[in-house]
């Protein structure tokens, strides 16, 4: 896959991303923003999405927007009020990337508390169900629209309980949508496996390990771009590992 992107290659892109108010969902937004695109910054964290978009504002890029918003706790007509927000502020969304992730609880299945296993289904599958299937008909009236969803290979690994599961949902879900869209056209699809990669849920995840020799999550975003610019308008339905 060749990853190469000029300076303007998101220009007039108006492009929305979850969790991006730290990590991985951060430095998208970042790069995002650098290659011309007008992002929407969404987090429930309203302090760390202020200190994304200065750091935005200082680096010469378009004005973002913020969108604070608690995945935990939203409901279906806060989906589709944000996107009646994008469509009256902006006049169309060309791209949908979802990097906000909970990591609930790792433990043998039995010890698993259920209302943890139910929130963190809920945050890492059903959220981006629900604000991609508000997002989408904003997204149908324009050609070459991507959405971007992150997930994990921890999946079938014992003690990952639902946070494993909620990513095999994700990639099956990413599947199943793009093949809908697959005669359409207009909407491409496609999975994102980071790695390992220094944020502070790899951190949670693995305590005992130094995450200093692993790469932030700044070296890491070459296909996020990659998979939002035209060049890749023939890849769809794929699970790509980040570059």
């Amino acid at each position: 896959m060749d990853n190469t992107t000029t300076p303007d290659c998101l220009k007039d892109r108006v492009i929305l991303i979850t969790g991006s108010g730290s990590g991985i969902g951060s430095a998208v937004a970042k790069a995002y923003a650098s290659h011309g695109a007008s992002v929407i910054l969404l987090d429930k964290n309203i302090p760390a999405l202020e200190q994304v978009y200065d750091d935005i504002m200082t680096s010469g890029a378009a004005m973002p927007a913020i969108y604070p918003l608690d995945l935990k706790g939203a409901s279906i007509p806060d989906y589709d009020a944000l996107a009646t927000n994008i469509h009256d502020n902006f006049g169309h969304l060309d791209g949908l990337v979802h990097c906000a992730a909970t990591l609930g609880q790792l433990a043998p299945t039995q010890h698993q508390d259920p209302k943890v296993w139910l929130e963190t289904l809920h945050i890492n599958l059903t959220a981006p169900y629900l604000l991609t299937r508000s997002c989408l008909p904003l997204m149908q009236k324009h050609d070459h629209a991507a959405i971007i969803f992150t997930t994990d290979h921890y999946q079938d690994k014992a003690y990952w309980g639902s946070y494993g599961i909620s990513k095999a949902g994700i990639e099956a879900f990413s599947k199943q949508l793009a093949d809908e869209m697959e005669c359409e056209g207009r909407v491409r699809i496609n999975c994102i496996d980071p790695g390992k990669v220094k944020t502070d849920l790899y951190a949670r995840a693995f305590p005992g390990i130094d995450p200093s020799p692993l790469p932030p999550p700044e070296e890491i975003i070459d296909s996020y771009l990659y998979l939002m610019t035209d060049d890749s308008q023939s890849i769809s339905g794929k699970v790509i590992k980040a570059q």
